[in-house]
């Protein structure tokens, strides 16, 4: 038998995206796949936009109709392989367009049938339809923007190659990286990180089948796969903390699930959360420092996608106007829960209350609600603002405990027009403190669900911090997008999972 070697080149065809972007005023026979996105045919030629969603815009394309081709094929929605010239274009609305001479049909798309038509369509419409959603201009503007904002936080934590060549040869922004160890985490858990019981099972689909030696010594048919109740993860913080302490610096970027029945349009099943630990840091306000660092770097991504979405958007200006503001100003507010506590009082006890009352009266000891939170971002400070302090009641059993012993040493950065984006705190690092939190959560320190965590205390313990962001809620804050179903591909919350 003979093998036949073919030469690669390792590399794929040039995208829209990179065609457009290339500088050149012709090319010749480029080879241009895509979808059609609308079709306008006139006497002698018919003009076709064609976007295989690498950017905002898409390629027109010019068929003359004497070309031998299948035209009646040429359909919005259907898939095509074009070859032509990109020439300069004499209409207005493009700079470049594609003279085709070749046109293949490589999936046909009825059009009365197709359900992504050219009229408005409803949000509700749309997640029913969440496996063609992202053919909509604004659902691929999402997903191109989420994928901006991933890659500038992958590369705020990460260092660049750059950074392994000569001070001199290095840009500017190489020594902004944080040097940071990207980690993969469990999804599967025996533990619930943020103690709210919020947790999804995991149980095998079937059991296998058993000898009736097994039966008769193991009568459980239903025994655990590992021999322990198993969850998906609510945080990877308890195991990003073990790594952190051999590594010092460690990230990731992974899916959480709750099992949060709220139908509020910040709340999902399965969302992704950037999770950050490091060691030798004792200030609180650090951790808030670098947080904002990180979330200044990644304001600027996807200013193509972020201007697509706005058109036809209520309110984008003024979103758009706030998150603006906040990448350009020195730095955010701070304020402790105490402090914001007595300014939501103030406001709750004034007449200025009155045209638009809170639901829920603010007291010291309570959690602060959504109104709350979106009161001082939006209202007080017009702004980030970061809230740091709480009540150690409030706040789970790792957190560090302040000298006041009332309070933790924690934070949540607000956002407007979002609410919560960040929380974060200091990890107590101390083992008797540590091990009378947990007693008082009713968590058991010396346990095999947590007794790992508390050993981390007995072996060259340091101090560390960290923190969470959804990357749902990043995504809606920067797009201007108010609801996270509309920030990620496949939504799945309370009483809904298509796909």
């Amino acid at each position: 038998m003979f093998l036949k070697r073919f030469a690669s080149t390792g590399t794929l065809p040039p995208t829209i995206r990179q065609i457009l972007a290339s500088g050149k005023d012709t090319a010749n026979n480029v080879h241009v796949h895509g979808w059609i996105k609308s079709v306008r045919r006139q006497k002698n030629v018919t003009f076709a936009v064609v976007n295989d969603g690498s950017c905002a815009s898409g390629l027109q394309t010019v068929l003359n109709n004497s070309l031998n081709a299948n035209f009646h094929g040429l359909t919005n929605g259907a898939s095509v392989r074009m070859t032509g010239t990109i020439v300069a274009s004499p209409g207005a609305g493009q700079a470049q367009e594609l003279q085709v001479d070749a046109l293949e049909i490589l999936g046909e798309c009825d059009p009365d049938a197709y359900p992504i038509q050219k009229q408005a369509l409803t949000l509700e419409y749309l997640r029913d339809h969440a496996h063609l959603r992202p053919r909509t201009d604004a659902n691929a503007a999402m997903l191109r923007l989420r994928n901006s904002l991933v890659k500038s936080l992958h590369s705020f934590f990460e260092v660049p190659k750059t950074f392994c060549s000569p001070p001199s040869h290095r840009s500017p922004k190489a020594t902004q990286r944080q040097d940071f160890c990207y980690a993969h985490t469990p999804i599967l858990t025996s533990s619930d990180c943020e103690g709210a019981g919020e947790t999804f099972r995991v149980t095998p689909s079937s059991t296998p089948t058993s000898t009736s030696e097994e039966q008769s010594t193991s009568p459980d048919p239903h025994a655990e796969f590992f021999s322990k109740p198993a969850y998906l993860t609510v945080s990877s913080q308890l195991h990003l903390e073990a790594l952190a302490s051999s590594l010092a610096r460690v990230y990731t970027l992974s899916p959480c699930f709750r099992a949060e029945r709220s139908q509020t349009n910040r709340h999902l099943a399965e969302f992704w959360m950037l999770e950050a630990e490091w060691a030798w840091t004792k200030e609180v306000g650090d951790v808030c420092g670098l947080v904002e660092a990180c979330v200044k770097d990644a304001l600027g991504s996807g200013r193509e996608e972020r201007a697509l979405l706005a058109k036809g958007m209520t309110g984008q200006e003024e979103k758009a106007k706030n998150v603006e503001t906040a990448a350009a100003s020195e730095s955010w507010a701070r304020m402790t829960y105490t402090e914001a506590i007595s300014e939501l009082e103030k406001y709750h006890a004034s007449t200025a209350s009155r045209a638009s009352p809170f639901a829920f009266a603010p007291k010291w000891g309570y959690g602060l609600q959504s109104e709350h939170e979106k009161w001082l971002s939006e209202v007080l400070v017009r702004g980030p603002v970061f809230v740091t302090d709480y009540p150690s009641t409030l706040k789970p059993f790792y957190m560090r405990m302040n000298d006041d012993e009332r309070t933790v040493a924690c934070f949540d950065l607000l956002v407007p027009f979002v609410g919560e984006l960040v929380g974060g705190s200091l990890r107590e690092e101390r083992l008797e403190p540590l091990q009378q939190r947990m007693t008082s959560h009713g968590l058991d320190p010396a346990g095999g669900e947590y007794g790992w965590y508390v050993d981390l205390r007995r072996y060259g313990s340091a101090p560390h911090g960290g923190f969470g962001m959804g990357l749902e809620r990043l995504v809606s804050w920067v797009s201007g997008i108010e609801n996270v179903r509309e920030c990620i591909a496949m939504p799945r919350w309370a009483k809904r999972m298509l796909l």
